[in-house]
């Protein structure tokens, strides 16, 4: 019996969801307009960031995946589009968190916190979603 089975109980199926976050979805109104903004923040080419389907935006990240939507299906079709994450849900690790923290307050970035806890700090897409910044 796999390790998995004992913690959960005898005879209990063992789950086929691998715990591995594939990509992660980042609701955004004008594809384009966000594209060009996370590309400038993450330091890729728009030319690596196609934008699929009219509504897709897969970034090339390290690791897990960051995909732009405008989410036709959640709201994205609504004059107010879909709604924007209004708490951090996923970090950017960084391994000069005060030069990413004066990067991001150069290129106009809205900040939401201060550095925090000599560790990280929270800025705003231009949809409203918060992102964390957080040292590595």
């Amino acid at each position: 019996m796999s390790e998995h089975q004992q913690a959960s109980g005898a005879g209990l199926q063992t789950s086929p969801i691998k715990n591995k976050v594939g990509s992660i979805f980042v609701p955004v109104r004008d594809i384009e307009k966000s594209r060009s903004w996370y590309c400038q923040v993450l330091g890729l080419n728009m030319e690596d960031c196609q934008i699929m389907n009219g509504h897709l935006c897969p970034l090339p990240m390290e690791g897990t995946g960051l995909i732009l939507d405008t989410m036709p299906m959640w709201g994205g079709n609504q004059p107010e589009g879909a709604p924007s994450i209004e708490t951090p849900a996923f970090m950017l690790l960084t391994a000069d968190l005060e030069g990413s923290f004066e990067y991001v307050k150069n290129i106009g970035v809205e900040l939401v916190t201060e550095i925090e806890h000599n560790h990280w700090f929270v800025v705003k897409d231009p949809d409203g979603n918060k992102l964390m910044i957080c040292r590595e």
